[in-house]
C-alpha cells in the first residue's frame, strides 16, 4: 500500500492529502489532541510528536513529507529520525521537503531561480539553508526539495483583515513578494511524487510578484470596500517578524515545475486566487 508519513502535517500537507487516490494510507504527525482529532475527520491516521515512536510509520511508508520547521537547535525531524531514516533510504519511493524561497535571501526587486546561489538574509532563511543541506546530506535519499513562496488559500488571506478596517497597505519602494495558493502547492507535490526526480529543487510561486500593497488594494475592490490608505514602510508600526519580510524583495522564476512536472497553475497570480477565495467563501 502507497504510504505516506508527514511529519507536521499542516496546511499544505492537507492540500496533498485531498489530492492523493483513495488507495494511499496517510499518517500525519501533529502536536495536540485536539488536531489529532481534525486529522482523523480527514482520513488521516494522526500520531502525536513529538512523543509517538515514530518507527512502525517509517517502516511502513513508501512516501515521506517534511513540513515542520527548523527551530533554534536545527531540524526537528532530523534531530530525532536523521539515523532511522537514513537506514531506510532506499526503501522511500520519494521524500518531499518544504523549504522557502527565503533561501536566496535580498535581490532588490531581480530574479532568481532554482540555481541561483543562496544568500538569506534572515536567521529562518539560514535555517532553511542549513535544514536541506542537512536532508541532502543523507546518502540514497530520493529528495526532492520545494521552496516556497508566501502562502494563500481558504483560511489565509487578506479578506478578514479589510473588512475588519485592520488591513494596512504598507508601501515600500521597489518591494515585491512572490506567493503561491495552497492548491497549487498540493498539484506540484502531486506532480512531483507522480514523476520522481531525486535530487530535484523546485520554486512553488505564481507567474505575478507583485507589491504587496497592489494585494490588499484588489482585495478591496473584489469586497466593494475603500481601499486601505497607504502607509509608508519608515513609517509603519509592526512587530519584527513581519518587518523582517521587508528585508528581501525579489521575483522568482517558477519555470522548472511546468517544464518538468507539466504543472500549469489554477491560479497563475493573485488576481485569480483572490476571485477564487472570495467565492468559496460566498458558497460555505
Amino acid at each position: 500500500m502507497p504510504t505516506l508519513l508527514s511529519f507536521g502535517h499542516g496546511y499544505s500537507a492537507r492540500a496533498l492529502t485531498r489530492l492523493l487516490p483513495d488507495d494511499w494510507r496517510v499518517i500525519g504527525t501533529t502536536r495536540s489532541a485536539d488536531k489529532a482529532d481534525k486529522l482523523r475527520a480527514e482520513g488521516v491516521e494522526p500520531a502525536i510528536w513529538p512523543g509517538a515512536d515514530l518507527t512502525p510509520a517509517l517502516d511502513a511508508a513508501t512516501h515521506l513529507l517534511i513540513s515542520a520547521a527548523p527551530d533554534a537547535e536545527g531540524d526537528p525531524v532530523l534531530r530525532e529520525w536523521q539515523d532511522a531514516i537514513a537506514a531506510r533510504a532506499d526503501r522511500y519511493d520519494w521524500v518531499g521537503y518544504l523549504s522557502t524561497t527565503g533561501v536566496y535571501g535580498d535581490r532588490d526587486g531581480g530574479w532568481v531561480d532554482e540555481q541561483s546561489d543562496l544568500r538569506p538574509a534572515t536567521k529562518r532563511g539560514q535555517a532553511r539553508v542549513a535544514a536541506e543541506a542537512a536532508w541532502q546530506a543523507i546518502p540514497g535519499l530520493p529528495l526532492h526539495i520545494f521552496r516556497l513562496a508566501g502562502i494563500y488559500g481558504p483560511g489565509r488571506g487578506p479578506f478578514e483583515k479589510v473588512r475588519q478596517g485592520t488591513a494596512r497597505r504598507i508601501v515600500k519602494e521597489g518591494q515585491v513578494f512572490s506567493r503561491i495558493h495552497v492548491e497549487d502547492i498540493a498539484q506540484v507535490l502531486k506532480a512531483s511524487i507522480d514523476r520522481p526526480n531525486p535530487g530535484a529543487i523546485y520554486n512553488l510561486c505564481d507567474d505575478d510578484p507583485a507589491p504587496p500593497q497592489d494585494v490588499i488594494a484588489h482585495a478591496a475592490a473584489l469586497l466593494g470596500l475603500p481601499v486601505p490608505p497607504e502607509v509608508a514602510f519608515d513609517e509603519a508600526q509592526m512587530t519584527p517578524m513581519a518587518r523582517s519580510f521587508y528585508a528581501e524583495s525579489k521575483k522568482v522564476r517558477n519555470d522548472r515545475i511546468k517544464d518538468e512536472l507539466g504543472v500549469r497553475l489554477i491560479h497563475p497570480d493573485y488576481r485569480s486566487g483572490l476571485a477564487a477565495l472570495l467565492e468559496t467563501e460566498s458558497a460555505g
